[in-house]
């Protein structure tokens, strides 16, 4: 009978009309499955619930002192996102929401003491030792990024899945693209919330993108003619420069193009490393997919507001054949340490595994092992074949075919639609209304099996974030005034 009603609940979570639905069904799937129940125990091998016990004690005794010094030592001395290895995968694999309840009260006793600091009156803790104990501590800690794929057609998945993010309040304030997933961020870099849920809308995209691939022929210098995709950009990001998109949001987002010829390496466009370059190029060669659309001159804005070559002498193309998910640089420009992937790019969905299930059983360690050792000799053909060739077109494609070989597909969460020939169809297909809504309502689906997961990896840093940002608004504020206190005295 219990099995029967879990099937029914089960059946439920997949019909669920919105999120609401969904979660409730997940609820009554974790009390009727004994989940709740593992939940309540703290005792667990798959973490340090002794090491989590004690930090708790530890933060509610100097609460209950209200000792913020106390608090800033307790954070300052080791707090990161897999204390006690909290951010186990394996812990994920026992309900359908939530995790141990001893995990999610270390959560919100940092949160709750991250606010408790920032709170603290002057005589305490001194303004400038706060703001200098955010800032450290923050970016200590890290944060999260969205890193959107290359997926041609297929890439409008991606709106169901900031949507999603959006009316959740968990989009993170770093956010990349590449190819298809260039556009979405882009969309992500130039609109506040509500302007962006107005751009997602499956009529307002079909209205921009509706054509975006028109058919030159077989002898052209590309396959699709690019007229209508360039005009669409423009419309939607016009003169707009990454120093102009982040002073209206406030968002990092980087927008990755691949180089035209050999001894280049991918670029990495924001507004720390180009912010005079223009968005709507910036996509436009990212999109410039191999042999489809023609690789474009990058462009920027000088001192004078002229637009200029950016780059001179450079042709770039598809950000995702040698950056679809660049890690490590984002690690380095952003201190960002935990990655949620929407993922589309046709050469990789359909190598990766659905299952959220993390086993070490030997016939998984044995598959891991011998995949790793397929990767490595594969790009050790590509080199020797590379370094055996003559001819620069020769050179060049199996140099772009190592980087896609060598690439990192997934992250720490991961969204994907399923398997299946439905997504050829949408790769180099014009885009209906309906195929828009389908492919945003299955990311809206898949996004809402992993909200819960990105909420709690989230919490911490985006409590930071929030403090943080408050602190610096008030120091403006302050040199503002002192500034007017000096001018009075003068």
């Amino acid at each position: 009978m219990a099995k029967l009603k879990l099937e029914d609940i089960e059946l439920a979570m997949k019909h669920a009309k919105n999120y609401q639905e969904y979660k409730e069904a997940c609820q009554a799937h974790d009390h009727l499955s004994g989940a709740k129940e593992w939940q309540e125990k703290e005792a667990c091998d798959l973490y340090d619930y002794k090491l989590i016990r004690k930090r708790v004690d530890r933060i509610r005794n100097a609460k209950e002192k209200k000792d913020a010094a106390a608090l800033m030592f307790i954070l300052h001395e080791g707090i990161h996102g897999n204390l006690g290895n909290i951010a186990n995968p394996e812990l994920n694999n026992y309900s359908k929401l939530g995790t141990k309840d001893l995990i999610e009260v270390f959560l919100d006793e940092v949160c709750s003491s991250i606010e408790f600091i920032y709170q603290a009156d002057e005589c305490e803790v001194d303004f400038y030792e706060k703001l200098a104990f955010f800032e450290e501590t923050s970016h200590a800690f890290g944060q999260s990024c969205l890193m959107l794929s290359g997926g041609a057609g297929l890439g409008f998945f991606h709106a169901g899945v900031i949507k999603t993010l959006t009316e959740h309040n968990l989009l993170p304030n770093v956010v990349s693209g590449a190819s298809a997933g260039s556009i979405m961020a882009a969309l992500i870099a130039t609109r506040t919330d509500s302007e962006l849920l107005e751009s997602l809308t499956p009529e307002s995209i079909h209205e921009k993108f509706q054509r975006w691939g028109v058919w030159k022929g077989l002898f052209s210098d590309s396959f699709l003619d690019s007229t209508n995709l360039e005009n669409a950009l423009i419309e939607l990001f016009d003169l707009t420069t990454f120093e102009e998109a982040f002073e209206k949001t406030g968002r990092h987002i980087t927008i990755t193009a691949s180089p035209a010829d050999l001894h280049q390496y991918s670029r990495l466009l924001n507004a720390r490393t180009s912010p005079n370059a223009l968005i709507t190029q910036a996509v436009r060669a990212s999109c410039a997919i191999p042999y489809m659309f023609t690789p474009v001159q990058l462009k920027a804005k000088n001192s004078l507001g002229d637009i200029v070559p950016y780059i001179p002498g450079r042709k770039f193309a598809d950000g995702s054949v040698m950056a679809d998910m660049p890690f490590h640089r984002l690690a380095r420009l952003y201190g960002v340490n935990h990655s949620i992937v929407s993922q589309t790019n046709p050469l990789a969905v359909p190598f990766l595994s659905r299952n959220k299930q993390h086993s070490n059983g030997l016939f998984a360690m044995t598959y891991r092992h011998f995949a790793k050792m397929a990767k490595t000799n594969t790009v050790y053909a590509c080199d020797v074949v590379e370094s055996m060739v003559s001819g620069k077109t020769a050179k060049l494609g199996i140099h772009k075919v190592r980087s896609i070989i060598d690439q990192q597909y997934v992250g720490d969460v991961n969204i994907m639609p399923a398997r299946g020939f439905k997504n050829l169809l949408h790769l180099l297909n014009n885009p209906t209304i309906e195929s828009i809504s389908s492919l945003i309502s299955i990311a809206e689906r898949e996004t809402w099996t992993q909200l819960d997961l990105i909420e709690r990896s989230t919490r911490i840093s985006k409590s930071f974030h929030r403090y943080l940002h408050l602190l610096r608004e008030e120091e403006k504020q302050r040199v503002k005034y002192e500034q007017k206190l000096r001018l009075k005295s003068g």
